[in-house]
C-alpha cells in the first residue's frame, strides 16, 4: 500500500473522466489475516536464514526513539507530497484507477488508520526486515512490486500500468534506503504515514464522487 503516491507523477492532461467501478469491499478482518500471514512468513525467513535471528537485530540502526522521530518527520513530508499529488491529478486516468483499487478497502470510521498500520508494520517487516538483508535492496523492491500486482490489478501492459509499477518500485527503494540508514521502525512509520494520508484522501474522493461499488 505504500505505492499510493506512485501513480501521481505522470502526465494527466487531456484525459476523460472514466466511471469508476469498485469491486467487493476488503474488510479490516481480512487485512488483519493477511498481515498475520505476512508476519509469519517474515518470522520464518528471519529464523531460518538470518545469522542473528533476534528482534534487536531487526530494529538495528539508530536508537528507537530517533527512529520514531525520523519516521514521523520523513513520513509527514511524504504524506504531504502524496496528498498534493492525488488532489492535483484527481481527474487523471491513472489517479482514478488507483482510487478504484484502494476504494475496495472498507474505509469506514477509523479503518484507514488500522489498514495503514497493518500494511506499514507487516510489509516493512517482510520486505525490509526479512528479505532485504538476504536478497538486497533491488530484488526486495522488485518482489514488493510483484506482491502488489493483484492489488493494483496490473493486467494490461499500458502506460498507466508501467507508470504505477515504476512509481511503486521507486517508493520501495526509498523505503529500503530509509530502513538501511535509519532503521526498520523508521521505514514502518514512513510507510504508515503515506498510507494514512492516501487512504483518507481516497475515502474523501470516493464520497465526493459517489464511486459505485460493484459485486
Amino acid at each position: 500500500m505504500a505505492g499510493i503516491s506512485a501513480a501521481i507523477r505522470m502526465d494527466e492532461s487531456a484525459v476523460p473522466r472514466p466511471e469508476l467501478a469498485v469491486s467487493k469491499t476488503i474488510t479490516l478482518g481480512r487485512q488483519l489475516l493477511v498481515c498475520l500471514l505476512i508476519c509469519a512468513i517474515a518470522a520464518a525467513i528471519v529464523t531460518l536464514f538470518s545469522p542473528r535471528p533476534t528482534i534487536g537485530s531487526l530494529f538495528a540502526g539508530l536508537p528507537l526513539t530517533w527512529q520514531a522521530m525520523a519516521g514521523l518527520l520523513v513520513g509527514a513530508g511524504f504524506a504531504v507530497i502524496a496528498l498534493l499529488g492525488i488532489r492535483r491529478t484527481s481527474q487523471g486516468a491513472a489517479t482514478r484507477r488507483m482510487v478504484g483499487n484502494y476504494a475496495r478497502l472498507d474505509l469506514c470510521g477509523w479503518n484507514p488508520l488500522w489498514f495503514s498500520l497493518l500494511a506499514g508494520f507487516g510489509e516493512e517487516l517482510l520486505f525490509r526486515g526479512a528479505l532485504q538483508p538476504l536478497v538486497g535492496l533491488w530484488i526486495a523492491s522488485l518482489l514488493f512490486v510483484l506482491a502488489h500486482a493483484r492489488a493494483y490489478r496490473f493486467r494490461a501492459f499500458d502506460r498507466n500500468t508501467v507508470a504505477q509499477a515504476c512509481g511503486l518500485f521507486g517508493t520501495s527503494v526509498a523505503l529500503g534506503l530509509i530502513a538501511r540508514f535509519g532503521g526498520l521502525l523508521t521505514a514502518m512509520i514512513v510507510h504508515t504515514a503515506i498510507d494514512i494520508a492516501g487512504l483518507y484522501t481516497i475515502r474523501r474522493f470516493v464520497r465526493e464522487h459517489r464511486v459505485p461499488i460493484s459485486a
